[in-house]
Order: C-alpha cells, then sequence, then structure tokens
C-alpha cells in the first residue's frame, strides 16, 4: 500500500491487493454557507486546496507535531469552509473513514481505527461522493468550517475537551480483491464520471503571520446525505488500510512554513448568490444514515460565538437561494467552473 499526492489528492494506492484499488481524496475550497438557521443546498468547489507532504517541508520551519505524525499540511483561512471530494478511478470499493481533531465526522465518535459496523462510522465510495460536514442529522450535516485550537470552537474541543490533535483523519480499507474480480466486467462496462479541475484562485495573500493550528468546527446546515453501506462487512479486506493525517494551517502562516503564497480568501456565500450562480442538489439512490446524537449536541461556530461574546464568523450575511441544479449518481459534476 501507498500514500501519495498527485495535483493536490491525496491517493490511497493497494497494488499488493489489485492494480485498480486506488482512492483519491481532495479538498474542495468552497463556499461558507450562513449559519442562519436555515438549510442551504450544497455549495459549489472553487478548486482543490494546495497539500504538502510534511516530509518535503523545513523541519526548522514545522512545528515538532507535524513531523511526529507526517502525513500532508494543507492552508485554510480562520472562518474557511471545505468539503472533501471522493473517487475511485477504477470504481474499486473502499471503505473510508473521515475525522477531524480524531472526532468521526460520521457518528461523532473518538476515533478508532476499526470500523464501526453497529454505529455507522465510515462513508463508502462509490456511493459517497462527497462529505461536507459533520452529520447532525438524517440529510442534514454541519458545515466543516476551519477554527484555532485552543479557542473552543472546534468539534474536537467541544467533544473531548482538549484541544490536542486537529486537522484531519482519513483511514481507508479497500474491498477484497476476489470480490473486485467478480464485479470487474460490469464495472467496465459503466460510464464513469470524467475528471473536471474547477478554477483556482491563487493569488498574493496578505503578511505571513506565526502558525497557528486548526480544526474544524460545525458550522451551518447544508441539506447532504451520508449514505448507508451497501457492502457486507465481511467484504473489506480489514487486514490491510492506510491512513493519512492532514494537518491544517492558517493560511496566515502558510508562506512562512512553505514559502509559496496562499489562496485569496473565497467570496461569500451571499456575493455568490447575488451573482446568480449554482447550488446544488444531490439526488441519492440508497437509504441515508441517521444523524449522530454527539455532533448534533455541539454548538456552532456563530452559537458558541454569541455565548462568549464573540463574532468569529465574519460576513455570515444570510440570502434567499437559488433553484438549486439537481444531480444525481450518473451526474456528479459538482466541481464548477463559472465563478
Amino acid at each position: 500500500m501507498a500514500l501519495g499526492l498527485d495535483r493536490d489528492a491525496l491517493l490511497f494506492e493497494f497494488p499488493d491487493i489489485h492494480r485498480d484499488a486506488v482512492l483519491r481524496v481532495e479538498f474542495q475550497r468552497t463556499l461558507r454557507v450562513p449559519d442562519d438557521g436555515k438549510r442551504h443546498r450544497l455549495p459549489p468547489g472553487f478548486g482543490r486546496f494546495p497539500l504538502r507532504a510534511v516530509d518535503d517541508l523545513d523541519p526548522a520551519r514545522v512545528p515538532p507535531d507535524w513531523i511526529k505524525r507526517g502525513g500532508v499540511a494543507m492552508p485554510m483561512w480562520q472562518a474557511e469552509a471545505c468539503w472533501l471530494n471522493f473517487s475511485s478511478p477504477n470504481g474499486y470499493p473502499f471503505l473510508l473513514k473521515v475525522a477531524a481533531g480524531k472526532v468521526n465526522a460520521v457518528n461523532g465518535k473518538p476515533w478508532d481505527n476499526a470500523p464501526d459496523f453497529a454505529d455507522q462510522d465510515f462513508v463508502e465510495v462509490p456511493g459517497q461522493p462527497w462529505l461536507d460536514g459533520f452529520c447532525v442529522s438524517k440529510g442534514v450535516v454541519r458545515q466543516f468550517v476551519a477554527m484555532p485550537l485552543g479557542a473552543g470552537y472546534t468539534a474536537e474541543e467541544q467533544v473531548t475537551g482538549k484541544a490536542e490533535h486537529g486537522g484531519v483523519q482519513l483511514l481507508a480499507h479497500p474491498i477484497k480483491a476476489a470480490i473486485w474480480e467478480e464485479r470487474r466486467a460490469a464495472r467496465e462496462a459503466a460510464i464513469r464520471p470524467v475528471p473536471f479541475d474547477a478554477l483556482a484562485m491563487p493569488l498574493p495573500p496578505p503578511a505571513a503571520a506565526p502558525a497557528m493550528a486548526m480544526g474544524l468546527a460545525p458550522g451551518g446546515s447544508i441539506v447532504q446525505e451520508i449514505a448507508r453501506p451497501r457492502e457486507k462487512r465481511d467484504a473489506w479486506d480489514l487486514s490491510v488500510r492506510s491512513r493519512c493525517f492532514v494537518h491544517l494551517a492558517n493560511s496566515l502562516a502558510w508562506r512562512a512554513i512553505t514559502g509559496e503564497a496562499p489562496p485569496t480568501v473565497p467570496p461569500t456565500a451571499a456575493d455568490y448568490a447575488r451573482a446568480g450562480l449554482p447550488w446544488f442538489e444531490w439526488y441519492a439512490d440508497q437509504p441515508a444514515k441517521e444523524g449522530s446524537g454527539i455532533v448534533a449536541a455541539l454548538k456552532s461556530v456563530f452559537a458558541l460565538g454569541a455565548e462568549k461574546g464573540e463574532a468569529p464568523l465574519p460576513e455570515n450575511e444570510g440570502f434567499d437561494p437559488p433553484e438549486p441544479i439537481r444531480l444525481g449518481p450518473a451526474a456528479r459534476a459538482r466541481l464548477d467552473g463559472a465563478w
């Protein structure tokens, strides 16, 4: 098994299992939906966040815990949102666990390497094309929003009371090769989505500042289903796995850490809506998972900020959304180049 980078996408590869066993995970820049009590449709993607292997960075510029954990680094502005894009180029099935600060994004429980088949703590790829946030109820997630560790906003701090890990944790298991071989002929005959690179927006940033560890906190509500598993428990090859720790750095510190300029601050959701640009709605073809009571009990960044007498979300302006573009299993081009 191998973990690599390809054009700012993480590659989980299992060549010893099967040459088709390749999983891609991308972190997409996006709009932060308003935390205004409404349930918003899926926002667009503005291109991938840059990812850099920790081993390739200057150790003198990298926090010691990054070196210890390895993995990759990614810049985010404070209060910036992201979503995860999943794909298997060959259609090979994967079980994928996603956590923020070692709090599982699907069921809210503390990180465990072993899949929880009784209380689903993973997504299946193909099947789950994207993940925009923490699963708080059936068909609703709270958007992933970057906040500094130590301020009390992240899901990790709200669940565990500690600001210890931050970042994003990923773990993948492939399906058993024998099962894949049985399905291969039918899979190869299926229509597959064509990769599309959305518009990136690299412009000069503000001056660099000291490094700051970031984690993900629950933001506004988005209509999104977490698909229930299709595969049986014994279909997965649990004898092999690949893990990656994605460190989140404040974009103000990105130049100091990497020598590169970070992406610019994205437009606000209200600006995007006023421009008449599209939002999206996904029609799944399988049942949805119920939400997690653990993450449903978390306070959103806006709500917690109000309790603290702080305003952590700049430009939290609401808007009247347009009719969304409806997508289905055969239409996965959510990345839009119109912006």
